[in-house]
């Protein structure tokens, strides 16, 4: 039996790079290289993108992965048939890409770039496609689904990174007049809480702003739920199907990027601590809203329930961290499925039409 080749893409040019290093490593330890031929593409956060030649795929979080002498420019040619290329001097040699598994958190991996020149170049890919990556990476977009579907979310407004520059009080004002503080600032379009801030007043407010205004364009501000933090895995195409629960307590005010990768106050509760009745609600929105998104392959979906078990929609992930502590990988495992099968439950997934 031929083996399948994948080419598993990591690295980048957004403000998560080094979790995709972090998330890289680990699928790439969990590939058999029996069953697949392997080629791990590194994009720098210049953009160039190289063929990572070596074996110790522990180089990738060290930040070494550029160091080996063996790598070699690369590239994905969007024409049809053409696979892989590797620069060897004035050579080029041309592989077969079977799968491409983008291991690309954040700007031009998650929000449908990659996916629409995999979908050029006809190569199937891990994951949502094009339309569904970008609204689910927008979380106004995101929103806007949600609010169609009659999800129960936190209520949120927009602020633009224009309306920051040049009518901030004026958005202040808007934003104050809608919620009482605390609220949530965050950039619509990163993940793993980058740029995310909480404002507990109108200084702190103003401050979130101009964080998020460095990220994206467009901010979203939104009420501030008091709930455990609750996250599912979904898996699947046509018939996708919810993880068990898990909840996060961040040990710190909130969870944000700290909390996830460098600090070690977080703690991780699989099963959540819900009720059965909430976890069933918490998994049966988590279908509706990847569904309804159009996702297809994996995504984990992130919620808020409240005290007296009200279940409150956060956002969606569609390239979750898929690191050896991220809750994904962590959620299934408890569901009876390990990290190497489900490795290659997602590259099947990625195969049907």
């Amino acid at each position: 039996m031929n083996k399948l080749s994948v080419c598993v893409l990591f690295g980048g040019i957004s403000p998560e790079h080094e979790i995709s290093l972090r998330s890289a490593e680990f699928v790439l330890r969990q590939m058999d290289p029996e069953k697949y031929n392997i080629f791990p593409v590194g994009i720098t956060r210049e953009g160039s993108w190289v063929r990572f030649a070596g074996t110790d795929y522990g180089m990738l979080p060290a930040g070494t992965w550029l160091d080996c002498p063996e790598n070699r420019r690369a590239a994905l040619s969007p024409v049809r048939g053409q696979g892989l290329l590797s620069f060897e001097g004035d050579c080029v040699v041309r592989e077969r890409v079977d799968v491409c598994f983008p291991v690309l958190h954040g700007e031009n991996g998650e929000d449908g770039s990659i996916q629409g020149l995999l979908q050029l170049a006809g190569i199937p890919c891990v994951g949502p496609l094009v339309a569904a990556s970008a609204t689910a990476m927008d979380k106004t977009l995101t929103k806007l689904v949600a609010d169609h579907l009659g999800v129960r979310q936190a209520a949120w407004q927009l602020v633009t990174s224009r309306d920051v520059a040049y009518c901030l009080e004026e958005a202040m004002d808007a934003v104050e007049a809608r919620f009482a503080y605390p609220v949530f600032v965050k950039p619509a379009g990163t993940g793993s809480s980058v740029g995310v801030s909480k404002a507990r007043n109108r200084r702190q407010l103003a401050e979130a702003l101009h964080k998020a205004a460095e990220f994206d364009r467009k901010i979203l501000v939104e009420e501030f739920i008091d709930g455990r933090e609750v996250e599912v895995a979904v898996l699947g195409n046509a018939t996708p199907a919810a993880s068990t629960c898990g909840e996060i307590d961040s040990g710190a005010d909130f969870y944000d990027y700290k909390a996830k990768y460098v600090s070690n106050t977080s703690r991780l509760y699989i099963p959540a601590r819900i009720s059965d009745e909430a976890a069933e609600r918490v998994r049966e929105t988590a279908v509706r809203i990847y569904e309804g998104i159009g996702c297809r392959g994996l995504s984990r979906v992130d919620f808020f329930v409240t005290a007296d078990e009200e279940v409150i929609f956060n956002e969606i992930n569609t390239i979750p961290g898929f690191t050896s502590i991220s809750m994904y990988p962590k959620l299934f495992e408890a569901s009876g499925i390990a990290a190497p099968d489900l490795i290659d439950q997602l590259i099947q997934l990625a195969l049907e039409p």
